[in-house]
């Protein structure tokens, strides 16, 4: 996956909303690549963020509980997509009965990451459907799931405090209970 190499060290940084989102990845482009860029760019930079004791103390255990976010991908052989990042109903649309997506926070990553907004998207029984048919569910996907949902759930406190801190800490800390 040369390609891949290149893309991923020569991604543009970008935003989530208001909320800076580094995007280059800092070694290789596999498995464990990916776990060190989402430990350290993405859930790790919106703990930072946050500056709270709580949540961090939570990331922590998280931690701690998973190897680093190392055994939540144990097998799994991640080859980077291109991904829109805030995908949710208000960056969905239909354009002269078209689908159309907008308000892209793009990178490079692994594809489930992609429904860690699917909390606020509306996806119905039928899209799941449709979409398992093109891409198969992989083993473990609701242990990571619940990381990418507390990405997201993190970055909305960082931009709007309030009813996203216990959501965020309740997501970080389902991911340690479910990795014992």
């Amino acid at each position: 996956y040369w390609w891949v190499s290149i893309v991923c060290d020569e991604q543009v940084d970008n935003t989530i909303g208001a909320t800076p989102q580094l995007n280059g990845w800092t070694t290789g482009s596999g498995t464990d690549a990916w776990v060190e860029f989402f430990r350290e760019k993405r859930i790790g930079f919106q703990v930072r963020k946050a500056a709270d004791s709580r949540i961090r103390k939570q990331w922590d255990a998280t931690l701690e509980a998973t190897n680093g976010l190392a055994d939540l991908f144990e097998g799994l052989e991640v080859k980077p997509s291109v991904l829109h990042g805030d995908l949710w109903s208000g960056n969905i649309a239909a354009v002269n009965g078209k689908p159309c997506i907008f308000d892209p926070a793009v990178y490079y990553g692994h594809h489930e990451a992609e429904w860690g907004m699917s909390w606020c998207a509306s996806l119905g029984p039928s899209f799941w459907q449709g979409y398992r048919t093109v891409i198969p569910k992989d083993e473990g996907f609701e242990r990571r799931f619940a990381l990418y949902e507390a990405y997201h759930q993190l970055n909305h406190y960082n931009l709007f405090g309030g009813g996203y801190y216990n959501a965020a800490i309740s997501r970080l800390a389902q991911v340690e209970a479910d990795a014992s």
